[in-house]
Order: C-alpha cells, then sequence, then structure tokens
C-alpha cells in the first residue's frame, strides 16, 4: 500500500513544502545505500544455483568456499541485469569498470574479503524522482552516487551461544545502489526505496523483496542547524522492511539532537536498530575505506562494455513506473493517488488494465483501489496473493453496474469471495437471494405504509424536519434487507411524502446530486 503520510506528521513537519526544517531548527541529511540480489540463476562469480530455500549449506561449490586454487568468473547476466537497472535509473554506464577486494574478517566472508567496485563501479550517478507527494510543486528530485556489482556473504545464525553459518548465499550478485545525501526525513527515504523496489522489479534486475532478504538497506543518518556544516554521521545497518527503515531514522536523528542539545557529540558510528524499543544501539566504530584495504582484484580483468552493447540493452527496456504513471493517469483519468496505488502494489496495475477490457474504468478503479485494496489491507493480504481472479472480478463490477445488485450487496460479495478464496459472485448472490429488488410496484406500496403508519414522522418531515427523510430511508433498507435500489426508493418514497427529489437533495450525498445534475 502507500506509504503513511503518518510517518512525516510524526516528525514534527509543519507542511510538505517545509521538508527541509525537522524541529527547533534541525535538519537531517539522509542517504542510503541499497543492497538488491540479482535477478539470476547462477551466483555472481560460480556455477552455482541461487536459492534460499534448500537446506543449508546445499548449494555452495569450492569457489563460494574460497578453496586454494579456485578462481572467479563473472556472470555475464548480472552484468546485463546491473545495466539494464542503471539505464532504467538515468545513471551513466561505465564502458569501463573494474573489481576490488574489501578486506574484513568475519565467520561468513569465506576469503577474508568480498569482491566489489569501489573505485570504478559499473554505473554512476542517476536520479530517482519522488512524485507521490501531496500538494508538492514539483518532484523531490534524490540523486544516486553510484552503482555497482558485489557479491554477497553467507548468512550466521547464532544460537545457544553457538554461530552456525549457511553458506548458500555466499556469492550471489548484488547490485548496491548508493544514493546522494538529498533526502530530508523518514518519509522521502521510504519512498526512495518503495520506488527502486517498483523499478527493479519493473526491469525484472530483482525481487527486491525486503521481507524475503532479496533487498536490504543501510542507513546514513545526520543532523545539522541551517547554515551549518553537515554533522556527522552514523549508519544503522541491514534495514529489511521501509516501516522499520523509517522508525530507525526517526530514532537516530531525535537521539542526535537531543544528544547535541545536551552538549554532547556525535560519534561516527555503525549502529543496529531495536524495533521492540524503536531506538538505534551501538555496534562497533565507523569503517572507512583504509580500514577496509581496498586493493585490485587481481583475479578479474577489467570489464570492458561496448556502446552496442548498452544500446541493444536499452532498446529492451520496458515501460517503466513514471512512464506507467503518466500514463493511466491520462488513459483512464485517474489521480495521482489512485495511480500510485496500483503502481505500488506489484500485479495490480495488471489485474485493474485486464479488468478495465470493455469496462466502465472509473467504476473498476473504484472498486479495485477503494474496495478489494481496503478488504485486502483487512485481511493483511498482499495483493499478490489475492484469490479473486481478473474474471470473477469483472462479473462483480457487471453486475453492478448493471442494477443486478446494490452496491452495497456488492462489498459484502467481494468480503465472501476473498473468505471463500474466490468463487463466481453469481453463485455467492444466488445463494444467498441477494438478487436487487426491481420491482417498483412494490417498493411505492413500502413506501406508502410506511409513511401512513408513521404520520408523526411524516408530519415533522412537512414541517421542516429534513433529517426524517433519512430516518423513512433507514425504514425502507431495513424492509428491503439492503436490496433496492436507492434511486428507485428515493422517487417512491418522495412520492408518498409529497416532496420533489430535489427537495431532499442535500440529504442524498454527493452522488445523488452528481447524479441528477
Amino acid at each position: 500500500m502507500l506509504l503513511s503520510r503518518w510517518w512525516i506528521r510524526k516528525a514534527g513537519f509543519a507542511t510538505r513544502a517545509d521538508r527541509r526544517v525537522y524541529k527547533n531548527g534541525w535538519e537531517a541529511i539522509i542517504g542510503i545505500e541499497v543492497h538488491a540480489q540479482i535477478n539470476s540463476k547462477t551466483k555472481l562469480f560460480s556455477d552455482m544455483e541461487t536459492s534460499y530455500e534448500e537446506p543449508p549449506n546445499s548449494k555452495v561449490n569450492l569457489v563460494d568456499l574460497a578453496f586454494p586454487g579456485v578462481q572467479p568468473r563473472l556472470n555475464e547476466r548480472c552484468v546485463e541485469l546491473a545495466v539494464k537497472t542503471a539505464l532504467a535509473l538515468k545513471s551513466n554506464v561505465q564502458y569501463q569498470s573494474s573489481f576490488d577486494r574489501k578486506h574484513y574478517f568475519y565467520p561468513d566472508l569465506p576469503q577474508g574479503y568480498q569482491i566489489t567496485q569501489q573505485r570504478e563501479p559499473i554505473a554512476r550517478g542517476g536520479m530517482i524522482e519522488l512524485t507521490e507527494l501531496d500538494g508538492a510543486s514539483e518532484p523531490i528530485r534524490v540523486g544516486l552516487h553510484q552503482i555497482q556489482l558485489e557479491q554477497d556473504t553467507g548468512k550466521s545464525m547464532h544460537e545457544l551461544g553457538s554461530t552456525l553459518l549457511d553458506m548458500n548465499r555466499a556469492g550471489t550478485g548484488l547490485m548496491e545502489i548508493v544514493t546522494q545525501p538529498d533526502m530530508r526525513n523518514s518519509f522521502e527515504a521510504g519512498l526512495v526505496v518503495k520506488k527502486l523496489q517498483s523499478v527493479l522489479q519493473c526491469v525484472g534486475s530483482s525481487q527486491a523483496s525486503m521481507n524475503e532478504g532479496s533487498m536490504r538497506c543501510d542507513v546514513n543518518v545526520s543532523v545539522h542547524r541551517d547554515g551549518e556544516p553537515f554533522g556527522t554521521r552514523c549508519e544503522i545497518k541491514n534495514l529489511n522492511s521501509i516501516r522499520f527503515l523509517s522508525m530507525a531514522i526517526d530514532a537516530e536523528i531525535e537521539r542526535q539532537i537531543q544528544l547535541l542539545e545536551q552538549g554532547g557529540k556525535v560519534i561516527p558510528e555503525t549502529r543496529g536498530f531495536d524495533v521492540a524499543g524503536r531506538k538505534t544501539f551501538r555496534l562497533r566504530s565507523k569503517e572507512t575505506a583504509p580500514d577496509y584495504r581496498y586493493m585490485p582484484e587481481p583475479d578479474l580483468p577489467k570489464l570492458i562494455l561496448s556502446q552496442e552493447y548498452v544500446d541493444s540493452i536499452a532498446m529492451d527496456l520496458p515501460e517503466l513506473p513514471d512512464e506507467t504513471r503518466t500514463r493511466i493517469m491520462k488513459q483512464y483519468s485517474m489521480s495521482l493517488d489512485d495511480a500510485n496505488s496500483l503502481l505500488n502494489e506489484p500485479g495490480s496495475l495488471d489485474f485493474f488494465e485486464k479488468v478495465c477490457k470493455g469496462r466502465n474504468s472509473q467504476m473498476v478503479l473504484n472498486w479495485t483501489v477503494n474496495d478489494l485494496f481496503r478488504e485486502l489491507a483487512l485481511k493483511e493480504t498482499p495483493f499478490h496473493a489475492c484469490p479473486i481472479t481478473v474474471e470473477e472480478m469483472g462479473a462483480l463490477v457487471d453486475m453492478v453496474e448493471k442494477n443486478t445488485i446494490t452496491g452495497k450487496i456488492g462489498k459484502d460479495v467481494l468480503h465472501i469471495m476473498l473468505q471463500e478464496g474466490g468463487g463466481h459472485p453469481q453463485d455467492i448472490v444466488d445463494k444467498k437471494g441477494w438478487a436487487r429488488i426491481d420491482d417498483s410496484a412494490l417498493l411505492k406500496s413500502i413506501c406508502e405504509d410506511l409513511v401512513a403508519k408513521h404520520t408523526q414522522q411524516a408530519t415533522k418531515f412537512k414541517e421542516g424536519e429534513k433529517k426524517m427523510y433519512k430516518w423513512f430511508i433507514g425504514q425502507i433498507m431495513r424492509e428491503t434487507k439492503g436490496l433496492a435500489d436507492p434511486n428507485q426508493i428515493n422517487a417512491a418514497l418522495c412520492d408518498a411524502l409529497g416532496c420533489k427529489l430535489e427537495d431532499v437533495a442535500d440529504m442524498l450525498g454527493g452522488k445523488q446530486k452528481k447524479n441528477k445534475k
């Protein structure tokens, strides 16, 4: 779903335009490092399959374990997908790049170093535009520093005082996407990560699922007062959801401001995030480039790309999220919020466009974004797990549009469809006896009987107490069990009360007034 606006209100911003001032005159400076696993069948430097659901240490070979004498061999598919990602993010693909050894010692790093691209990455620059900000006069642009290829580590599990290692992940290809420090609050940072997810999934370069671990984030945070130099930054490691990323940034900003206002000093360090306590905690002192003792990777030659190679990949780029947003807003006359809702739920746009074929797009949009999304949110079900098919959703919209059922009954049918894992709406309507009452004579009789039985309420209405009209509507809906068409109810009730529809227009809501107009 769309990222909650609660985050930015919680942080103490007066207005969306006042994005730079946190509170008490402080400004936050935020940069992100995103590590996304490349959607390749084999690892970055070996021919071992990438797999994350196999038994521990069953998908690892001698290259992954750094046995003496083995040498890495670069996976061409990983290079192709990295270039595709760079082009989608408007980065400058480097026709010559190289690999480095980043030395550090940890049990899940068999070589004692990580092969990465520190000095000559595969792409530099680029930009992410945030168009999801309500009321913004223009998009906020977050620059990219570089995109580099590197290998993933193994996985450490700490149990009962012991460390267990699963090396299945070791050597898996990663793209490290490093932003410029252009974000000023946690809300913007969350939007940047969400936007990156959508781009990576769109071009197929990564599953980019933070829940499943195929995308992880490190965040650099500092604070300073307006007009002063940037403050000392601290890095928060291994944030695996957008919600936790936002919470960690807010907690670290609060910590640094409180520390500085008390006369303390921010120490450059690497920190973790305690979700339960909603606070960051110290892991270790902040490493610098000399600490890693970078050196050129001697076993890999420079990576040389031709213009023809890059152009061929550019020709194969799909429609990107920003292009899609512009298209669907124009094609379906939808708002920015609705477009973002569809783009932020993987699979929902394709679903929506298929249901739209031959139908009223505005009606399909309302049922998809408002009703279906709400029901899925209440069940805490992601859209990709939605059991309702395109055909079933289309049939439900058709039944409402053709007045076979009322809109209220349609919502009940949708609820049952999700509860029962799908099913044709007509079968549910037949089983429940929910077909719309389309008998004007019957409705006229019901209205006249109600007015005759409740003369006191009818008199109050005629004397100007208009709220009594709603009371009669409630009685009719109860009598018909919500199966009568609202337009027919209003026509029959007005006749029974001896008034005109325009006399009670303000009681019928915006939709009725719009239809009347």
